[in-house]
């Protein structure tokens, strides 16, 4: 019941997200998997899942623009092992390194969320600061969520006092890889601009 309960608001709140990409066309939507996969509570005396697998999927805007937009949605098994699932949207500054080969982004997401521990499942809104790193298609996300963010979230004053944020890290992999979306049109572009093939049949 609160699983499907929360579906709605995680399928509403993506599409608000996508619209954070309102001014991009759809062509210029790529699409990614998301693997959900590992946090680190820093400097933490509490034993907290570190392992939160889960999956999810992330649709980037402008991608070949200096800012990038986002509009995403993921469920994964939160720190008190539960299940927790949000979706949301942002916008990140994107410079590129080794002749364009890599990138790194940073910026803030926002997203609304759901969590056991915090009122038993209520969808929650969150504004983070979130950096990527990347090559063509494969990248790795990291987002921070500061002390005072996680007091009131969790309330880990109560649990854990020496906390002093927490890292959350995810896998990124380009929807092409998995027969889907993606980059592959735009990686491919530029080999069809050429001339013909001499050997094409009539």
């Amino acid at each position: 019941m609160t699983i499907r309960a929360s579906s709605g608001w995680i399928a509403a709140a993506l599409l608000a997200a996508a619209a954070t990409g309102g001014t991009a066309q759809a062509q210029d939507g790529a699409w990614d998997v998301v693997l959900n996969g590992r946090s680190v509570h820093i400097n933490a005396a509490h034993r907290w899942n570190e392992e939160n697998w889960g999956i999810g999927v992330e649709r980037e805007f402008n991608g070949d623009g200096r800012w990038v937009k986002v509009a995403l949605a993921n469920g994964f098994k939160d720190s008190a092992e539960h299940p927790s699932y949000m979706a949301g949207g942002g916008m990140k500054r994107r410079f590129r390194m080794f002749s364009n080969h890599a990138y790194f982004d940073v910026g803030l997401i926002g997203f609304v969320m759901t969590r056991e521990d915090v009122r038993h499942n209520q969808p929650f809104p969150g504004l983070l600061p979130a950096m990527t790193f990347g090559a063509k298609r494969v990248a790795v996300n990291i987002t921070y969520l500061p002390e005072a963010a996680v007091d009131r979230v969790t309330n880990a004053q109560l649990v854990d006092p020496n906390m002093k944020g927490v890292f959350f890290i995810q896998l990124k992999l380009d929807a092409s890889l998995f027969g889907f979306g993606g980059r592959r049109q735009h990686l491919l572009a530029n080999s069809d601009s050429g001339p013909a093939n001499s050997n094409t049949r009539p």
